[in-house]
């Protein structure tokens, strides 16, 4: 399938990125686990219409067209053809009649006020060039008493980019990776000002010691899109610079090394708001 967005240079790298990624994406366990606890707790039922953002290889979508049956409706938007190629194919291997795919770009969605029951991000909050924004846009989309689900990571989520950022700071880099989501605050005061109110937060530990190996090969420099910044930050410094961060970046993984490996916290935050029953619409 061919990608014919029209995207800027920032959403090219995330879709190219993606595209790569998909024909492996589902050979980890990890973001099914995630993604169907979202869906948990999204209290999704019959007939009940859902969008479904970043929509990836469909494992929301899928899981959520199961629970609405034929009566309902789901929709997957995504930016990367590679990863919607692998979304046909699981739901034309299930059957489900009832689910619509779409390449499209999140942050420029047109579909009409008070459309949906549910909207669900799983893991891709943090691409969005202007969250705010896109939350805004997102409200519109939800009927009165409608609710929105988002996976957002904590500050202190993944080490290697714990680890990077400090590193970094020493050369006048800021690398703003999970920050803009990364406390139980930043993701209330997102929704809220988003119009959304009844606010819940569910913080939940995903993470696990892995090896000093793993951990080093976390470093990406520049050739990784960095999200919500554009160019990436790290294209500032000189090669000689960035292999010199990168040998920093591996000596402060050094110190973190115990017995039973490096500690690489995943700390979710399962984020939920509604939009006020009295709402009209759009802003």
């Amino acid at each position: 399938m061919t990608n014919q967005l029209e995207l800027n240079d920032y959403k090219q790298e995330i879709a190219d990125l993606y595209s790569r990624r998909s024909q492996t994406y589902d050979n980890s366990d990890w973001h099914s686990q995630i993604a169907h606890r979202l869906i948990d707790y999204a209290q999704i039922g019959p007939g009940q219409h859902i969008l479904d953002i970043a929509t990836g290889t469909g494992i929301v979508v899928i899981e959520a067209a199961q629970i609405v049956g034929s009566e309902g409706r789901v929709v997957g938007v995504d930016i990367s053809s590679g990863m919607l190629d692998q979304a046909r194919r699981k739901i034309a291997g299930l059957g489900l009649s009832n689910v619509e795919l779409q390449l499209a770009d999140a942050e420029a969605l047109n579909f009409p006020a008070n459309s949906f029951d549910r909207i669900l991000c799983s893991s891709a909050l943090i691409w969005m060039a202007d969250i705010p924004a896109a939350l805004r846009l997102w409200h519109g989309f939800l009927k009165p008493g409608g609710i929105i689900g988002f996976h957002a990571f904590a500050e202190t989520a993944f080490v290697g980019g714990v680890v990077a950022q400090k590193v970094v700071e020493k050369y006048g880099i800021t690398l703003a990776f999970s920050k803009p989501t990364g406390t139980v605050e930043k993701c209330h005061d997102l929704l809220q000002q988003a119009g959304f109110e009844a606010i819940e937060i569910k913080p939940e530990q995903y993470g696990s010691y892995i090896s000093l190996e793993q951990a080093k090969a976390m470093w990406t420099g520049s050739s990784h899109p960095a999200p919500g910044q554009f160019p990436h930050p790290l294209s500032q410094l000189s090669s000689e610079q960035l292999a010199q961060a990168k040998v920093e970046f591996e000596a402060e993984l050094e110190v973190l090394k115990t017995e039973q490996g490096i500690w690489n916290d995943v700390t979710i935050f399962f984020t939920f708001g509604r939009k006020p029953a009295d709402s009209l619409g759009f802003f």
